[in-house]
Protein backbone atom coordinates (compact mmCIF):
# COMPACT_ATOMS: atom_id res chain seq x y z
CA UNK A 1 0.00 0.00 0.00
CA UNK A 2 1.19 3.46 -0.86
CA UNK A 3 1.66 6.26 1.45
CA UNK A 4 0.17 9.68 1.57
CA UNK A 5 2.96 10.98 -0.21
CA UNK A 6 2.83 8.66 -2.79
CA UNK A 7 -0.39 9.02 -3.49
CA UNK A 8 -0.61 12.93 -3.58
CA UNK A 9 2.25 12.20 -6.52
CA UNK A 10 0.24 9.84 -8.30
CA UNK A 11 -2.23 12.96 -8.19
CA UNK A 12 -0.26 15.28 -9.71
CA UNK A 13 0.37 16.85 -6.19
CA UNK A 14 2.73 17.62 -3.31
CA UNK A 15 2.48 19.24 0.08
CA UNK A 16 4.30 22.32 0.12
CA UNK A 17 5.68 24.17 2.42
CA UNK A 18 4.39 25.15 5.35
CA UNK A 19 2.54 28.88 4.65
CA UNK A 20 3.30 31.37 7.09
CA UNK A 21 1.34 32.66 9.60
CA UNK A 22 -0.18 35.93 8.88
CA UNK A 23 -0.72 36.82 12.54
CA UNK A 24 0.22 35.86 15.90
CA UNK A 25 -0.30 31.88 15.59
CA UNK A 26 1.27 28.86 15.06
CA UNK A 27 0.32 26.60 11.87
CA UNK A 28 -0.80 23.53 14.06
CA UNK A 29 -0.54 22.30 17.62
CA UNK A 30 -0.23 18.58 18.64
CA UNK A 31 -1.92 17.70 21.87
CA UNK A 32 -1.84 14.11 23.07
CA UNK A 33 -2.59 12.39 19.71
CA UNK A 34 -4.11 14.75 17.66
CA UNK A 35 -3.22 17.73 15.48
CA UNK A 36 -5.16 20.91 15.28
CA UNK A 37 -4.12 23.07 12.30
CA UNK A 38 -4.97 26.79 12.56
CA UNK A 39 -6.56 27.66 9.48
CA UNK A 40 -5.06 27.70 6.32
CA UNK A 41 -5.69 30.49 2.91
CA UNK A 42 -5.49 29.16 0.04
CA UNK A 43 -1.83 30.12 -0.57
CA UNK A 44 0.29 28.64 -3.55
CA UNK A 45 3.72 30.08 -3.39
CA UNK A 46 3.78 32.21 -1.09
CA UNK A 47 0.49 34.39 -2.63
CA UNK A 48 -3.56 34.08 -2.09
CA UNK A 49 -4.59 32.33 -5.56
CA UNK A 50 -7.72 34.24 -5.57
CA UNK A 51 -9.34 37.33 -3.63
CA UNK A 52 -13.13 37.75 -2.93
CA UNK A 53 -16.42 36.59 -2.52
CA UNK A 54 -17.43 32.69 -3.25
CA UNK A 55 -20.46 33.72 -5.30
CA UNK A 56 -19.00 36.89 -6.72
CA UNK A 57 -15.82 37.60 -8.14
CA UNK A 58 -14.94 34.18 -7.38
CA UNK A 59 -16.70 31.14 -8.96
CA UNK A 60 -17.48 27.95 -7.15
CA UNK A 61 -15.56 26.16 -9.58
CA UNK A 62 -12.44 28.97 -8.62
CA UNK A 63 -13.78 28.26 -4.88
CA UNK A 64 -13.01 24.35 -4.99
CA UNK A 65 -9.54 24.56 -5.59
CA UNK A 66 -9.20 27.36 -2.92
CA UNK A 67 -10.38 24.69 -0.82
CA UNK A 68 -7.87 21.84 -2.03
CA UNK A 69 -4.92 23.94 -1.54
CA UNK A 70 -6.28 24.72 1.55
CA UNK A 71 -6.12 21.27 2.22
CA UNK A 72 -2.84 20.62 0.82
CA UNK A 73 -1.60 23.99 2.66
CA UNK A 74 -3.09 22.10 6.15
CA UNK A 75 -1.42 19.08 5.30
CA UNK A 76 2.15 20.64 5.68
CA UNK A 77 1.19 21.92 8.87
CA UNK A 78 0.30 18.18 10.18
CA UNK A 79 3.64 16.79 8.37
CA UNK A 80 5.72 19.77 9.73
CA UNK A 81 4.64 18.69 13.51
CA UNK A 82 4.75 14.40 13.08
CA UNK A 83 7.30 14.58 10.45
CA UNK A 84 5.34 12.34 7.70
CA UNK A 85 1.16 12.20 6.65
CA UNK A 86 1.26 8.13 6.86
CA UNK A 87 1.57 8.66 10.88
CA UNK A 88 -2.08 10.06 10.39
CA UNK A 89 -4.12 7.14 11.76
CA UNK A 90 -7.73 9.61 11.01
CA UNK A 91 -8.68 12.87 9.92
CA UNK A 92 -11.37 13.62 12.55
CA UNK A 93 -12.71 16.98 11.18
CA UNK A 94 -12.72 19.63 8.38
CA UNK A 95 -14.04 23.13 9.15
CA UNK A 96 -14.39 25.09 6.44
CA UNK A 97 -15.34 28.66 6.30
CA UNK A 98 -16.43 30.03 2.56
CA UNK A 99 -16.41 34.17 2.35
CA UNK A 100 -19.58 34.60 0.39
CA UNK A 101 -22.56 36.61 -1.05
CA UNK A 102 -25.61 36.33 0.41
CA UNK A 103 -27.16 34.60 -1.72
CA UNK A 104 -24.72 31.89 -2.19
CA UNK A 105 -25.73 28.80 -0.82
CA UNK A 106 -23.13 26.22 -2.22
CA UNK A 107 -21.21 26.09 1.10
CA UNK A 108 -20.83 22.24 1.00
CA UNK A 109 -19.68 22.01 -2.90
CA UNK A 110 -16.89 24.33 -2.07
CA UNK A 111 -15.75 22.13 1.41
CA UNK A 112 -16.02 19.19 -0.66
CA UNK A 113 -12.62 20.38 -2.71
CA UNK A 114 -10.56 19.39 0.79
CA UNK A 115 -13.20 16.43 1.80
CA UNK A 116 -12.44 14.78 -1.67
CA UNK A 117 -8.83 15.21 -1.46
CA UNK A 118 -8.50 13.65 2.17
CA UNK A 119 -10.66 10.55 0.84
CA UNK A 120 -7.97 10.21 -2.51
CA UNK A 121 -5.05 10.61 -0.49
CA UNK A 122 -6.19 8.91 2.90
CA UNK A 123 -8.90 6.79 1.49
CA UNK A 124 -11.16 5.78 4.57
CA UNK A 125 -8.48 7.30 7.15
CA UNK A 126 -9.74 10.71 5.38
CA UNK A 127 -13.26 10.59 5.71
CA UNK A 128 -14.68 13.01 8.25
CA UNK A 129 -16.87 14.74 10.37
CA UNK A 130 -17.42 18.84 8.53
CA UNK A 131 -18.50 22.02 8.74
CA UNK A 132 -18.97 24.12 6.01
CA UNK A 133 -19.61 27.77 6.81
CA UNK A 134 -20.54 31.16 4.83
CA UNK A 135 -19.09 33.80 6.57
CA UNK A 136 -19.18 37.63 5.24
CA UNK A 137 -15.42 38.51 4.65
CA UNK A 138 -12.15 35.90 6.08
CA UNK A 139 -8.49 37.60 6.36
CA UNK A 140 -6.59 38.98 3.32
CA UNK A 141 -10.25 38.73 1.27
CA UNK A 142 -8.89 35.02 0.81
CA UNK A 143 -12.21 32.98 -0.33
CA UNK A 144 -12.12 30.15 1.61
CA UNK A 145 -10.28 28.80 5.01
CA UNK A 146 -9.82 25.45 5.84
CA UNK A 147 -8.64 23.57 9.54
CA UNK A 148 -8.22 20.21 10.01
CA UNK A 149 -8.47 17.84 13.53
CA UNK A 150 -6.26 14.78 12.97
CA UNK A 151 -5.59 11.96 14.81
CA UNK A 152 -2.14 10.90 14.98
Amino acid sequence: MSTPEERLAELGLSVPEVAKPVAAYIPAVRSGHHVFTSGQLPMRDGQLMLTGKVGGEVSQEEAVECARQCGLNALAAVRAEVGELSAVKRIVKVVAFVASTPDFTGQPQVANGVSELLGEVFGDVGRHARSAVGVPVLPLDAPVEVELIVEI
